[in-house]
C-alpha cells in the first residue's frame, strides 16, 4: 500500500468541520424546569450545518417543530414535524431561518420551547497582516501537521 493510499483517512480526518452540535439544555436535556432562553444566549450563534440534539424521556416527552404563532401559542396541532419515538432525536439546522420547537406534553407552557435563529457560515478569517510568508492557510497546515505525524507513526511500522 503506497503513502498517499494511507494518508487519505488521516486527511479526511483533520479536515476542518464547520459544524457544530449542541444539546439543547446541555446536561438537563429537554425537559421542563430548564430556561431554554437562557441556553440558547449562551450557545448563540446557530449556523447552518449545526445539529440539535434534543434528549428527553419515552413517553413523557417529546419535540415539535411548529411556526412561530403555534410557538407563541403552544399549540401543536398542526406541526410542521413531531418527533416522539425513542429518547432522542437530531435536528440539523439546514436553511438560514429561525426554527421553533415545543413540547405537546403541555410543559410548553412551563417554558419548555426553544426558538433557534440560523445564520449563514460566517467567512473565513482573513490573513494576519504583516509578513505575507506566514499566511498559510490554516486547514493547510492542519493537513500538512496530520501528513507529518502519519508518516512518522508509518515509519515506525515499516
Amino acid at each position: 500500500m503506497t503513502l498517499p493510499v494511507l494518508l487519505f483517512p488521516l486527511f479526511l480526518l483533520s479536515s476542518p468541520g464547520f459544524a457544530n452540535k449542541y444539546t439543547v439544555g446541555d446536561e438537563k436535556g429537554w425537559n421542563p424546569g430548564v430556561n431554554y432562553t437562557t441556553w440558547v444566549n449562551k450557545h448563540s450563534p446557530f449556523h447552518i450545518g449545526d445539529w440539535l440534539v434534543f434528549y428527553y424521556q419515552s413517553g413523557m416527552a417529546d419535540v415539535v417543530q411548529v411556526d412561530e404563532t403555534a410557538y407563541n401559542k403552544c399549540d401543536a396541532s398542526h406541526p410542521i414535524s413531531n418527533y416522539s419515538k425513542g429518547r432522542s432525536y437530531a435536528f440539523e439546522l439546514n436553511h438560514t431561518k429561525r426554527y421553533y420547537f415545543i413540547c405537546s406534553y403541555g410543559y410548553c407552557y412551563q417554558g419548555m420551547k426553544v426558538s433557534i435563529l440560523a445564520q449563514p457560515l460566517p467567512p473565513p478569517s482573513p490573513p494576519p497582516s504583516g509578513d505575507k510568508s506566514a499566511a498559510i492557510p490554516v486547514a493547510f497546515a492542519q493537513i500538512s501537521a496530520a501528513a507529518v505525524a502519519a508518516a512518522a507513526v508509518l515509519s515506525l511500522l515499516f
